[in-house]
């Protein structure tokens, strides 16, 4: 069995078996059912009239998004619940692990157009008889782009310091309605990468003390580089793009960091590609804080009687 579900968005419910007829290509397998926190097996090898139990899960209600959702908002949504899921926050919460396996199985099937068109005509099963799962990692994919990292593991002895690529920052011009409402932004850049080249190199270099001995009882110590062997590589330009929210709230000059997408380092790992937000001047409105202003022109007779007016926000819903 595979997972639970959620009935709410705090309580988590043991996995559900829904019923589903046999069909050509399908077997039923040994099924543990668990009523009342205890587990009853029941035996393969049912008639083919018989109904086989296998598990399904609603992976729309998984997300909690509805049946005619966007891709943007099934990522927005995973995004999300795989902040609040993910096991390593969660460490004291036994269903954590399963709860993380069914939102990466209900977004790899939902943001590929043909798994999703599968699943809504036949449910997982037929995605899983077709295309089986596993075929990418969604929390790598987007976590990676995102830039957030969990866990990390300690380790013993000191370990030599691993060169580092410079990072790259770059200014993303947004728009206050974007600030307001929030937004999902795709960018395509081209980013060089290390690919392998014919020959060798000198690489991992270091300084190492030489003891030689001049005569009896006379030595001499110096350091000198030495160097390694390793294969040689070249760098070469490819397009990568990259996801990036923009959350409601989100200020001026607020950075956002994209683990690895910056230069990339020979002997070592690539720097970090920063993002950085930049408001583009309104027509109605100036932000200052939280608070947004806007100047308007009044007659006398407005100013001296009243007056009611419609300013248009920035969601477009009008303010009296």
């Amino acid at each position: 069995m595979c997972g639970g579900a959620w009935r709410s968005a705090d309580v988590w419910a043991p996995p559900v078996l829904g019923a589903c007829w046999l069909t050509q290509g399908i077997t039923c397998p040994s099924v543990l059912v668990s009523v009342a926190d205890q587990t009853h097996p029941i035996s393969a090898g049912y008639p083919a009239h018989l109904i086989c139990f296998l598990h399904r899960r609603d992976f729309y209600k998984i997300l909690g998004v509805p049946r005619d959702a966007s891709v943007n908002q099934i990522k927005k949504a995973y995004r999300r619940l795989a902040k609040e899921y993910h096991p390593d926050k969660n460490k004291d919460d036994p269903h954590a692990e399963d709860k993380f396996k069914d939102l990466g199985a209900a977004y790899e099937v939902l943001v590929d157009d043909e798994k999703r068109q599968k699943y809504d005509r036949c449910g997982e099963e037929c995605v899983a008889k077709e295309d089986g799962f596993g075929g990418m990692d969604p929390f790598a994919s987007f976590f990676g782009d995102f830039g957030f990292g969990f866990g990390g593991g300690g380790g013993g002895g000191r370990e030599r310091e691993v060169p580092r690529g410079g990072d790259v920052t770059m200014d993303m011009h947004v728009t206050l309605e974007e600030l307001y409402v929030g937004n999902f932004v795709e960018m395509v850049r081209n980013k060089p990468v290390m690919r392998a080249a014919s020959g060798t190199r000198r690489c991992n270099c270091r300084q190492e003390m030489v003891t030689r001995q001049l005569g009896p009882g006379r030595f001499q110590m110096t350091q000198q580089q030495v160097c390694d062997e390793c294969p040689n590589v070249k760098l070469v330009n490819e397009e990568r793009t990259l996801e990036f929210e923009i959350e409601p709230g989100m200020v001026d000059g607020q950075e956002h960091r994209f683990v690895g997408e910056g230069e990339p380092h020979i002997d070592g790992d690539p720097g970090d590609l920063i993002i950085r937000i930049k408001t583009q001047p309104h027509l109605r409105f100036e932000r200052r804080g939280d608070d947004l202003y806007t100047n308007v022109t009044l007659s006398l007779q407005e100013a001296l009687l009243g007056f009611q007016l419609d300013i248009p926000h920035l969601d477009n819903h009008n303010r009296l």
